[in-house]
């Protein structure tokens, strides 16, 4: 099967079959999560495809999620059953067939504070939920929701105060490394024919006429500049879609507002518990998630109009998630307590609402020229049926009849086998030497795909030892990252293809220092260039770090912009 391995030299094949080959059918800007599956969609349905991201594959918004494929369950306040019906149905595919390795089913409990009434109002609601998952057609892959005394509820989360809950009720969602997911779509897209380029900025429009026929864009690794012509044009650009429309000089019929999300990472000791939980807040629901060895606790939901590419999270913005959190905790934790901090940019619909959380998360798809398709709006957990409506949109542009979507009936690479590979775990242990929990480590990142990453340690037997300031990690996963996957920076492989940046104590630091000269070959960097790729990671962290001490967002925001300007200084000196 091919498996489209990203190496290297594959996005510079990839720019020339662009840029010097036939026309395409359809090119994508935006390699987010929608960007992906809109690569995906259409090349699944034979037509020719380009992608273009200007950073790395889900440096944006599709790697600073809450890691969770949920239908929302506050969203049936709000009364928005389609969405909620829909977005269950994808979490049943994705669980089930579309990528059972990077999608699976985690417990939570919603905490009651009332006695009869909360009860039977609470569950109503999480039953409506249950039910909309099977009416889906794919609820059978979790289980159904449960009430709990409150003396279940605590043996199942002995953190949380006693006075802060009568009861609860046990349901499940699902959780989702978002940024392996989307760098899936990416790759699977690439298998099914896509030409797939990371770093390489769209500048500009090609136009005849009216008509939108392609893009200038810019190789941000040679600063080589580039036209790409394609018969219809996407725009997934998430919270830069309004930018990108401004290089048109030409507006759609809709714009995107910004709601930053800001969570803490701290380390899974710190909470004795079996089960997530959902607090709500004065203005939204707060979730404490199991991730690995380490639990994650967010979100704020703040309108955010600074710096897109690196919004930065505040003092205020750690200081309120740990007031919240610690509302129902025992042991209240402390800013020591934590490890790691990320923030995100949910990509919102604008509306007349003075709250971000109240914007809808639903979709909309717009054509404000020929050739250009708009799509803006929806939530992770829907990337598909968004990814389906936009292909739509650019197939009634096209002239040649264009098959329906298939993308349901399309596994992510590394998914088919997967239940028969998890259940070899052993056998796959014995063989190779490795302790059956790195097997499972490896299965949940790489699912089928492990015998790619297993063949590394084969071939140099050293890439078996655990990776030295992330000993979570082997050092082939490493080697892997750029081989396989198309990481080409020092950020790429600690942030998005591993979470070390948010996972180790130092964010990485010491980690950077042994995975630099294991990428250096691959990538054909000089010691210099090793060097340059440390010190800016260094400085990214410093930088963030700094911001999470000042009060508010714009003296954040303006921290870590001075500081990562200063890093970029210290990489051109190294």
């Amino acid at each position: 099967m091919n498996t489209a391995v990203m190496a290297p030299q594959a996005r510079e094949a990839a720019l020339a079959a662009m840029s010097t080959g036939e026309e395409l059918d359809v090119l994508v800007v935006g390699g987010g999560v929608v960007g992906a599956g809109c690569a995906l969609d259409a090349a699944t349905r034979g037509l020719s495809v380009g992608l273009l991201e200007a950073r790395d594959f889900a440096s944006g918004t599709s790697s600073r999620s809450s890691k969770l494929i949920h239908g929302g369950l506050r969203y049936l306040e709000m009364l928005d059953f389609g969405l909620v019906r829909e977005a269950l149905r994808e979490r049943g595919l994705l669980v089930q067939r579309l990528a059972p390795h990077l999608v699976r089913p985690i417990p939570f409990l919603y905490p009651l504070r009332h006695r009869a009434w909360e009860r039977l109002y609470a569950g109503a609601g999480v039953l409506l939920y249950d039910t909309l998952g099977i009416s889906g057609g794919f609820g059978a892959g979790l289980p159904r929701h449960r009430h709990l005394s409150r003396g279940a509820a605590l043996r199942a989360f002995p953190a949380m105060r006693p006075d802060s809950l009568v009861g609860a009720i046990r349901y499940y969602d699902a959780q989702v490394d978002d940024a392996r997911h989307t760098l899936f779509l990416a790759r699977t897209a690439a298998a099914h024919g896509a030409h797939v380029a990371s770093r390489t900025e769209v500048i500009g429009f090609l136009r005849e006429g009216r008509r939108v026929v392609g893009v200038r864009a810019r190789d941000a690794e040679s600063g080589a500049e580039l036209e790409i012509r394609a018969r219809t044009v996407i725009n997934a650009t998430g919270v830069w879609t309004d930018d990108i429309q401004a290089l048109l000089a030409q507006r759609g019929q809709f714009h995107i507002t910004a709601s930053k999300g800001v969570h803490l990472v701290v380390a899974r000791d710190r909470i004795p518990a079996t089960t997530g939980m959902i607090l709500r807040t004065a203005t939204s629901v707060l979730f404490v998630i199991p991730w690995e060895r380490h639990w994650i606790i967010g979100t704020t939901d703040t309108p955010w109009d600074l710096d897109k590419e690196d919004p930065a999270a505040s003092g205020r913005d750690v200081d309120y998630l740990l007031e919240e959190v610690n509302k129902a905790l025992v042991t209240p934790l402390t800013r020591a307590d934590v490890q790691g901090v990320y923030a995100g940019l949910r990509p919102l619909l604008s509306a007349d609402a003075e709250l971000t959380s109240k914007l809808s998360r639903e979709h909309a798809v717009d054509t404000p020229a020929p050739g250009l398709v708009i799509i803006a709006g929806g939530k992770y957990t829907t990337y598909r049926v968004m990814a389906r409506d936009a292909v739509d949109a650019a197939a009634r542009d096209l002239t040649t009849r264009v098959p329906a979507s298939c993308t349901a009936q399309v596994p992510l690479l590394g998914a088919s086998g997967y239940p028969a590979a998890w259940n070899r775990r052993g056998v796959l242990a014995r063989r190779t030497g490795l302790h059956v929990s790195r097997i499972e480590h490896l299965l949940h990142r790489y699912g089928t795909l492990v015998d790619e990453v297993l063949a590394l340690i084969e071939a140099d037997p050293s890439l078996g030892a655990p990776l030295d300031g992330a000993t979570d990690y082997l050092r082939a996963e490493v080697v892997y990252a750029v081989t396989h996957e198309g990481a080409r920076h020092l950020d790429d492989v600690l942030t998005r293809r591993t979470r070390i940046s948010f996972e180790t104590p130092d964010r990485g630091v010491r980690a950077a220092h042994a995975v630099g000269p294991l990428i250096a070959g691959p990538l054909g960097w000089t010691a210099q260039d090793t060097a340059h790729e440390i010190a800016r990671y260094e400085s990214r962290i410093a930088a963030e770090r700094a911001a999470q001490e000042q009060p508010d967002d714009h003296t954040a925001d303006a921290t870590q912009r001075g500081a990562s300007k200063a890093a970029s200084l210290v990489g051109a000196v190294a």
